[in-house]
């Protein structure tokens, strides 16, 4: 079992920045591909960000490509989201996923952190 911590949300301006943070409990962190999703307000649950198990691949949804970076310090159990030049559609709740021996693109996670809320104001 694995759980799931996120931190580092909050409100900012647009063009802003922020980064996400995601500790992981337990001893086989670096066997999980790691991700990020987020919800906005009436809407679905998407895919923002994704991170394989073995840290050689990493996708991105195309609203985020070239502003957001995912990265993962196994030696720290850890995952991040750092995202630039903030828009007022980032504005949602963003989740930490975990999907065991994953590939970068998670579709279907088998552990979800309880989300941060991230505003960016125009």
């Amino acid at each position: 079992q694995v759980q799931l911590a996120e931190s580092g949300g909050g409100l900012v301006q647009a063009g802003g920045s922020l980064r996400l943070s995601c500790a992981a409990s337990g001893r086989t962190f670096s066997s999980y591909a790691m991700g990020w999703f987020r919800q906005a307000p009436g809407k679905e649950r998407e895919f923002v960000a994704g991170i394989k198990w073995t840290g050689l691949n990493t996708d991105y949804a195309d609203s985020v490509k070239d502003r957001f970076t995912i990265s993962r310090d196994n030696a720290k159990n850890t995952v991040y989201l750092r995202m630039n030049s903030l828009k007022p559609e980032d504005t949602a709740v963003y989740y930490c996923a975990a999907d065991l021996f994953g590939e970068a693109t998670i579709r279907h996670p088998a552990y979800w952190g309880q989300g941060t809320q991230v505003t960016v104001s125009s």
